[in-house]
């Protein structure tokens, strides 16, 4: 007879489950900083199961720009799930694939004088990011690609080979590195003329580097510190790229859907990529959707060269196309995130000013901002002040030293004040307490 094995079930404790403990990997990451059980989300805040609520300065890591549960999006989808409406489809055609696919080029597309063809990938970014390498390797027959500091891309073996962030991480010979050189991301070397050594290392004679496949480029460098390079610095990678005949990638899957102000972040630059990478808030809803934005000069696929099943995951297509027809539409909807993004900056302005020993620089474009303080220490313990204080956000950077804000996009000006106000008490109480 087998021995039997004794289960201890762990009782809530201060709105937290111990089943999470018992029964969930320890790979587990948000709900060890943010320790409840949530149980719903409506506008702008998260809920948890006694009713205590949060502003989320989080959205789901940048998937939740139009906030939980939007009235619009929601009675789309129920309307879609009560006419029995496909749920996965593979790579069929589908009402709601063709209804996304138009909303995409008619909305967003076309009117900025894109021509780009739409792969759907596996339901995350990273996924997008995979399919976005192979095909540039393909497409050049090289393998090289051009990476830069304190860049993240992903979790997966290739998007983490590409993500200096994750230091030694990325580099274990297990997820089987592929051919990568890291170069310099505007500002990390503190030198004057950091393009002309990036240029001289990827173009001299004797230097080692394989001529690249790809660049692949953050915009802004979200989890790397919310680094926002300067467009003169944007356009000479561009450049540089062109002339190597390299693929140039933009990773738009935080900075795209509104992020920055404009719906892509890469508008901000003036530059067209070849291929850009969407993910998170694409699907409207918080629904899973990945894509590839692609020049059809580099659409040399064959028939099923990079697959995924939930790649006609219906749902996250039918809210897509419906945020992209109801917001992106909307003169007030735009002109009202250029007011709110003015609003935050004039915040955080004023928190730099009152904690000018403490708050050493303010990194924004549009509604994605970074607070860098002076040390990770009173980085983790202002954090913890906000949630305390019904505030959720993040921080970043390789020293852990930042603080991201990530307010969804549809946030009211009281709502982003209220924000603020907790950002503040909490500083104010950390920094006395240091």
């Amino acid at each position: 007879m087998s021995q039997a094995i004794a289960i201890k079930v762990l009782e809530p404790s201060h709105g937290v489950t111990g089943i999470f403990e018992q029964y969930e990997s320890n790979v587990r990451t948000y709900c060890r900083t943010f320790p409840r059980v949530f149980a719903r989300g409506e506008g702008s805040y998260l809920f948890d199961r006694e009713g205590e609520r949060w502003l989320d300065f989080l959205s789901g890591a940048g998937s939740l720009n139009y906030g939980h549960n939007h009235p619009v999006l929601k009675e789309a989808l129920l309307d879609y799930i009560r006419g029995n409406g496909i749920v996965n489809s593979l790579d069929l055609h589908t009402t709601a694939k063709e209804e996304f696919l138009l909303a995409l080029n008619e909305v967003v597309l076309q009117p900025r004088g894109l021509e780009y063809r739409t792969q759907f990938c596996g339901p995350t970014g990273t996924n997008a990011v995979e399919a976005a390498l192979k095909l540039a390797r393909k497409v050049t027959k090289r393998r090289n690609v051009i990476a830069f500091t304190n860049s993240y891309h992903g979790m997966s073996a290739g998007s983490m080979t590409i993500s200096s962030s994750l230091g030694k991480l990325s580099q274990e010979p297990y997820f089987n590195p592929g051919m990568v050189t890291f170069v310099p991301f505007e500002g990390f070397t503190g030198c004057d003329n950091e393009i002309k050594f990036v240029r001289r290392l990827l173009t001299g004679e004797g230097s080692g580097t394989p001529p690249p496949a790809a660049f692949i480029l953050e915009l802004v460098q979200c989890e790397g510190g919310v680094n926002v390079p300067s467009v003169e610095w944007v356009r000479q990678i561009a450049e540089l790229a062109a002339e190597m005949k390299a693929v140039l990638i933009v990773d738009e899957i935080q900075t795209g859907c509104g992020r920055t102000g404009k719906f892509f972040c890469f508008e901000h630059y003036g530059i067209i990529p070849q291929i850009v990478c969407v993910s998170k808030s694409i699907g409207g809803y918080g629904a899973p959707m990945a894509v590839l934005l692609i020049d059809p000069a580099l659409d040399q696929w064959d028939r099923a060269e990079h697959t995924g099943t939930f790649r006609g995951f219906t749902f996250a297509h039918l809210t897509g196309a419906k945020a992209l027809r109801y917001f992106w539409t909307s003169s007030d909807f735009i002109a009202a995130l250029n007011v709110k993004a003015e609003r935050l900056g004039a915040g955080l302005a004023d928190l730099k000013s009152e904690f000018s020993g403490h708050v050493r620089e303010i990194r924004q474009l549009g509604m994605l901002s970074g607070i860098k303080l002076m040390d990770a220490a009173l980085t983790k313990e202002v954090q913890q002040d906000c949630f305390e204080r019904g505030l959720i956000i993040e921080f970043v950077g390789p020293q852990r030293d930042t603080l991201k804000l990530l307010p969804p996009l549809t946030i009211s000006s009281e709502e982003l004040d209220s924000g603020l106000s907790i950002l503040r008490d909490a500083l104010k109480h950390s920094v006395r307490n240091q």
